[in-house]
């Protein structure tokens, strides 16, 4: 019993530790910029907003701003200026509270709206980013295998949905209903954050884990395999998922909240490109026919945020149908 659950922990290790070598292959997003002008220009624009503008204007307050206001008006008053205490410690609190109101103000003005369009510029470069390199990915896919191949491999990979109006409205359903799952999973992410003494390690496999999702699900997207698999392959090959997602959340884990948010912003989309490079089905059976099958057991990753996603949804009224 106990040489199987180690077995079983060295085989997730293992996946962990190819998940993480694949993510770090980034010599696949040079193969994407040489092949796409459009490309590399999405990359040099997410680089110029969010690394030059945004990562820049949070340099420049902590190292310009905060610093010539602290010296304009300083916390301790010259002995001469402050001789009376009370009069002293008044010019203090007034001095720290005009400093703490020009700062909020640098915030409120700037850093947040730059933040609100550093996210709707980014989530359009990013879609189109993952878009071009996939119809890449594809033709390179079709030039290695024959015709018939390449057909039956996109036909094994997309669900059967109805055809017209009706099969628009379900895969805008199943779009719907995984913003929804991964929002509320979002929320566990933050919340384990709060846990005491291990909160710290839990929170960095779920970031891990979200963010692995994030990068695969463009290529899902564009390969229309249905919610209900891609949620089905996600658990049961969570250690490889772990590995990708974790050089990502390395990179930003031990920073502030808005330069987390600037380097991510930077780093994503090269993720997302070696996601859609990366042949995560045939690296992994590769590993199962290796292990004849008894690789790391489905972890249910999402159930939480499956069972409260239905909640929410049985919040909403039935509409009956007329006759």
């Amino acid at each position: 019993m106990a040489e199987g659950v180690m077995a079983r922990a060295g085989r997730a290790a293992l996946q962990w530790i190819e998940g993480f070598k694949q993510a770090c292959c980034l010599h696949r997003v040079v193969a994407f910029s040489l092949s796409s002008r459009t490309v590399l220009i999405r990359l040099s624009q997410c680089f110029l907003l969010n690394g030059l503008i945004f990562l820049g204007s949070l340099f420049f307050l902590h190292k310009v701003v905060i610093p010539m206001l602290t010296w304009i008006l300083p916390d301790q008053c010259e002995e001469l200026v402050c001789q009376e205490i009370y009069y002293g410690a008044g010019v203090m609190r007034l001095y720290s509270f005009i400093r703490s109101i020009l700062i909020n103000f640098f915030y409120v003005f700037w850093f947040y709206p730059l933040y609100i369009l550093s996210f709707i510029l980014s989530s359009i470069w990013y879609n189109e980013i993952a878009r071009l390199s996939f119809e890449r990915s594809r033709q390179r896919f079709r030039d290695t295998v024959n015709e018939q191949e390449h057909l039956d491999q996109l036909n094994a990979d997309r669900v059967e949905k109805p055809a017209g109006i009706e099969g628009v409205i379900i895969g805008m359903s199943e779009q719907a209903y995984s913003a929804l799952l991964l929002s509320i999973f979002y929320v566990e992410v933050v919340v384990t954050g709060f846990i005491p003494v291990i909160g710290k390690a839990i929170n960095f496999v779920l970031l891990s884990w979200i963010y692995a999702y994030y990068c695969f699900e463009y290529k899902w997207n564009f390969s229309e395999l249905s919610l209900e698999r891609r949620l089905n392959f996600f658990e049961s090959n969570w250690a490889f998922f772990a590995g990708f997602g974790s050089p990502c959340i390395l990179a930003i884990f031990f920073f502030s909240p808005l330069t987390s948010y600037g380097v991510l912003a930077i780093l994503f989309p090269l993720f997302v490109l070696a996601a859609i490079d990366v042949p995560e089905e045939e690296v992994i059976r590769l590993q199962q026919i290796a292990w004849k099958g008894e690789g790391p057991r489905k972890l249910p990753i999402f159930y939480a945020a499956n069972i409260l996603s239905m909640k929410v949804l049985q919040l909403f009224p039935e509409t009956d149908k007329k006759e």
